[in-house]
């Protein structure tokens, strides 16, 4: 049985940021469009691969002065109604009061099959127009795929890795080996 939210008017990112504390805490969940969205708990194959990626991205991002975290809200720059809570983000600077990263460096998202229309088009699409992001990996949960989203000025590239491949990650100074975010799993 699925458990929706309903309400009759839209929120805002703020509106949305005070209603969700009054949510349980194992809750997790999004604002596409003004209306939030229960997220499903994820798998534990997910959460190894999110482990992974902060592993590996975190101590990178260490030697750069930069914080490695799970669940951070991005909202996207131009609307007040949509927020995103990718996987894995990477800022610098001090801690976020509010909790909501608006300078990202680099956002990761692990794709489900069962969310991945959202996840590969509105979420994408959202992390893209934050302007400091840098570089997206989209890493896939059911292959040995990683699909890395990546910007510098007015350019913008995508590259599509297999399992012998590697992440570059200029912006960190250093790359991570595909193999390694899969670390611990087989296909």
């Amino acid at each position: 049985m699925a458990l929706t939210a309903k309400r009759d008017a839209r929120m805002d990112v703020s509106e949305f940021r005070l209603w969700v504390e009054s949510r349980p805490a194992h809750e997790r969940r999004e604002l596409p469009d003004g209306g939030p969205v229960l997220m499903a708990p994820p798998r534990e194959r997910h959460r190894a691969i999110v482990a992974n990626l902060i592993r590996r991205i975190g101590d990178l991002a260490d030697g750069r002065g930069c914080r490695t975290m799970p669940d951070l809200g991005i909202p996207r720059p131009a609307r007040d109604d949509f927020a995103t809570v990718p996987d894995v983000v990477v800022r610098a600077g001090p801690p976020l009061p509010e909790g909501d990263a608006t300078d990202p460096l680099l956002v990761a998202e692990v794709l489900l099959p069962a969310t991945m229309r959202l996840d590969r088009g509105r979420k994408i699409d959202t992390c893209r127009t934050v302007p400091r992001l840098a570089v997206m990996p989209i890493v896939y949960s059911d292959a040995a795929r990683v699909e890395v989203w990546r910007r510098a000025g007015d350019d913008r590239s995508v590259a599509a890795l297999g399992l012998d491949g590697t992440v570059p990650l200029p912006e960190l100074d250093g790359a991570v080996p595909v193999r390694d975010i899969y670390r611990g799993l087989a296909f």
